[in-house]
């Protein structure tokens, strides 16, 4: 039944056809010949089917694990380099009609503050963040038709990016928002968002449905293809990811693989995104009461496996995450991390007297402390949105991806926008620290022509001249 060119979700998520790619992965976990022949198809960097994929996740052989972690690194530095994209969660409301069981925001819940922010209320949480040095947000609200209409969302869109405020200014917005439909899609592609965001939660539809006991949520067909409708809309960068913890994770890793060859299958691109969240402790919520919760062994496992399964696509972790689990994925795959996170509802501007958080922060470090840190480790923070604005999305941004052009782009681009962020926002012993990164790094680009371009316009940084076109 599995047909990963079908529009139907029961169909490229196909429920047998994932129990028989676990049981394949099982009886070949000790498989020293067909693990090897899988990575050696791995290093020549275009990827692996969801049941070779499975294969290494299940790999019980030492050597070959030890292989499996050293190929992760080398896939991502040959991808994304030393780069790290940063990002801010930014919350516009917590009010919700679902009633989903791993999340505070169901409707059922009566300890939860609820709360929703005005237009100069989100101004406010703006400038808060464009003080902190980001340029780049991901929108997040609960799914209510009354409380957050898309009109609301789109107002809320239009209101962030016409904030400029010192030297700051918000250049791109992803959006993470309930399903909805074409025509919804095509208003936030003409509003100018950038990736659409949609977690799966879990792909396993009894458990979903479980999961999702009341609300548009519940609807499991619904949900799975939006993204299908998203990209109809001409949203071409996507994001995709699963909630571990809520269902077996072999299931959700093979549903997520299965999920991307579904895109590229059917829209010529898969994902531009893929999350990897784990369930945590919120109000109202207790993750103990989840028996599918993994291990930071197997976190960093699944990390791996999926930069070696779609070498392409960025990895987002969240502060969900301690800065030890952080630190140990960074190398293994993952390209962007947000920093200085509120997942409260108008958490930045003002401190936060009632909870409205929709999880527990695990890494609850200033900004500048973060990026001082990806410094130290031998990162360059990046705060470049240049793409978006350059039309390098979807395939575009694919090919130059898989051709290897792109870090002619790239490197560049963040380490100006490095320096933009210790010119205005950095202190002291970043910017020190990172004025030593940039000196060191600018020999790396490869052209001479972007480096002579890049030297000049860190020149004019320095000199207090900008044009914000990264």
């Amino acid at each position: 039944m599995y047909n990963k060119g079908s529009r139907k979700a029961t169909e490229f998520i196909d429920d047998k056809e994932i129990l028989a790619t676990l049981a394949y992965a099982q009886e070949n976990k000790s498989n020293k010949q067909l693990i090897n022949e899988i990575l050696n198809k791995a290093k020549e960097c275009k990827g692996l089917s969801y049941k070779e994929a499975a294969v290494l996740l299940e790999c019980d052989l030492e050597e070959e694990n030890k292989q499996i972690e050293e190929l992760a690194m080398e896939i991502k530095e040959k991808f994304y380099g030393n780069r790290i994209v940063m990002f801010a969660p930014l919350y516009l409301s917590n009010y919700c009609v679902n009633g989903c069981v791993y999340c505070p925001y169901h409707y059922k819940n009566k300890t939860i503050a609820r709360k929703k922010l005005t237009q100069e209320e989100i101004r406010k949480e703006v400038i808060a963040l464009q003080d902190m040095g980001h340029k780049r947000l991901a929108l997040e609200t609960g799914e209510d038709p009354i409380e957050s209409p898309i009109e609301y969302v789109l107002d809320s869109i239009k209101t962030i990016y016409s904030i400029q405020h010192k030297n700051g200014a918000i250049r791109r917005v992803n959006v993470n928002i309930a399903a909805t439909t074409v025509e919804n899609y095509k208003k936030l592609k003409d509003a100018g968002i950038g990736t659409y965001i949609l977690f799966q939660e879990t792909y396993h539809k009894e458990n979903y449905e479980m999961l999702h006991p009341t609300g548009p949520k519940h609807d499991y067909a619904y949900h799975t293809e939006a993204m299908d409708r998203a990209m109809d809309a001409g949203i071409d960068d996507v994001g995709i990811g699963v909630l571990f913890g809520l269902n077996m994770y072999r299931y959700d890793f093979v549903g997520l693989l299965m999920h991307a060859e579904h895109l590229e299958a059917v829209h010529g691109v898969g994902p531009h995104t893929i999350s990897v969240p784990r369930i945590r402790a919120a109000d109202d919520i207790d993750p103990e009461d989840f028996e599918d919760a993994i291990s930071d062994d197997i976190f960093a496992k699944i990390t791996a496996v999926i930069r070696i399964a779609v070498p392409y696509t960025g990895m987002i972790i969240s502060t969900r995450e301690t800065q030890k689990s952080r630190e140990r994925v960074l190398k293994l795959g993952i390209s962007q991390i947000s920093g200085g996170s509120s997942t409260s509802v108008g958490g930045y501007a003002e401190k936060e007297e009632e909870n409205s958080s929709q999880f527990d922060v695990s890494d609850t470090r200033t900004l500048d402390e973060v990026v001082h840190w990806l410094l130290s480790l031998g990162y360059i923070p990046s705060f470049c949105t240049a793409c978006y604005r350059e039309g390098r999305t979807g395939d575009r941004f694919m090919s130059l991806v898989k051709s290897g052009q792109i870090a002619n782009i790239c490197q560049p681009n963040a380490l100006m926008t490095l320096k933009e962020y210790l010119e205005d926002y950095a202190s002291d012993a970043t910017r020190i620290l990172g004025e030593a990164v940039i000196r060191k790094e600018i020999p790396n680009i490869k052209s001479e022509k972007v480096k002579a371009i890049a030297e000049e316009y860190l020149k004019k940084l320095h000199d207090g001249k900008r044009d914000f076109r990264f």
